[in-house]
């Protein structure tokens, strides 16, 4: 018998996020979020903890307007 987990539909509402920090991290280094989530996905080391979830929560979220907007 397998036992699946409900996925949670409200998990983002949850979320502790500041918005506004990870594109004020990218301004700060002259560039746009999506250069920074880049950077950070191909060098993680270089990166904080933070930071790297920062970038991974923006791909996430992006993939999440992208499949919203392909409903319509």
């Amino acid at each position: 018998m397998t036992d699946k987990k409900k996925k949670d539909s409200k998990w983002i509402q949850k979320a502790d996020i500041k918005e506004g920090s990870f594109t004020r991290k990218a301004k700060k280094k002259g560039i746009t979020s999506a250069q920074l989530q880049a950077n950070v996905e191909k060098n993680p080391e270089k990166y904080d903890e933070k930071t790297r979830k920062q970038a991974q929560l923006r791909k996430t979220l992006v993939k999440l307007k992208k499949k919203k907007k392909a409903k319509k």
